[in-house]
């Protein structure tokens, strides 16, 4: 059959010699990238000793960022140690702001607020800055003075001020009568901690609890509802008595999702029930519609129901 070969031209021949040569040299191509990729290429010495110095470098970053995430961080390290002292928002600066146990953009709050000429005329005022947590607010409410705007000038001294309110302070304490005698009754939705604080068995701490709870309650509507606070004794029921109910109420036609489940007998499904039937069905007119969702038991029903309004 190779015979054949020969009746083809002498150009078609060599066509052919061609064609066969390139196929032998691609798959001999083929075959030697195989084997090279089987081995490992050398490495050169200098390319060597330059990836081990890459790599020795990315060690110690790791171990500098292991060392750096177990230390405490600069904030923590440098936090002021909290002491609760009287102070004057007016004129405290930054460092005793932060001694009181303030955030630092709490105190970046209160600091651009007085930049912008703004004034703390009563302790309340310094509640409505942005961040200010109602439990901290309580907490301090007790030791804030608010130093009469005559006295202030444009060289006061943060260290004047400090001593003018620690002065008050003292002269307070020394007008300031002591525990109440037997039989002394206190207003228990009207009453302020340095009230609460003359009852026999209140301290300070407690005071603040009863003030809190109050007002996460928007007043009281039982005496009993003392000993939903922790630490608070029947015994010290007798020193409080209702003139009125509560004085803020929940708007059951009108307050959102978060307003309704803040409120101490609410949870999220019992105000998700309220907010879904407003959508669905409009308006509720009284406390039996809300009884028949299954989200309410009867001593819920009890307890809300001085708190409901449904204007």
């Amino acid at each position: 059959m190779w015979k054949d070969f020969f009746y083809y031209s002498k150009s078609e021949r060599r066509a052919i010699i061609v064609l066969l040569v390139l196929a032998v040299a691609g798959v001999g191509g083929i075959l030697g990238l195989n084997q090279l990729a089987g081995n490992h290429l050398p490495v050169r010495q200098e390319a060597s000793a330059e990836i081990d110095s890459f790599l020795a470098g990315i060690s110690v970053r790791e171990k500098r960022w292991k060392e750096k995430k177990t230390l405490p961080s600069k904030s923590e390290g440098e936090r002021q140690p909290l002491v609760l002292a009287p102070f004057d928002p007016n004129v405290a600066d930054s460092i005793q702001l932060r001694r009181l146990g303030l955030d630092a953009f709490v105190v970046r709050n209160i600091l651009r607020y007085r930049a912008k000429g703004g004034v703390f005329r009563t302790p309340e005022a310094l509640s409505r800055i942005y961040g200010l947590s109602d439990s901290q607010f309580v907490a301090l409410r007790p030791y804030i003075c608010i130093i009469p705007q005559k006295t202030f000038s444009s060289d006061t001294s943060c260290v004047s001020s400090r001593e003018e309110m620690t002065a008050r302070q003292e002269e307070m304490a020394e007008v300031s009568p002591g525990k109440f005698s037997e039989g002394t009754v206190v207003p228990l939705n009207q009453a302020d901690t340095s009230l609460l604080k003359r009852i026999p068995g209140i301290g300070s701490g407690l005071a603040r609890m009863i003030v809190a709870y109050r007002h996460r309650l928007g007043g009281f509507s039982r005496v009993e509802q003392l000993q939903e606070i922790p630490h608070v004794e029947v015994a010290l029921n007798k020193w409080f008595d209702l003139k009125d109910g509560p004085y803020r109420k929940i708007r059951v036609n009108h307050d959102g999702l978060d307003r309704l489940r803040n409120h101490p007998y609410m949870n999220f499904y019992k105000a998700k029930a309220i907010v879904e039937y407003r959508r669905k069905r409009g308006r509720l007119k009284n406390l039996s519609q809300i009884a028949v969702f299954e989200e309410f038991s009867d001593d819920d029903i009890r307890r809300l129901a001085p708190y409901f309004s449904f204007d």
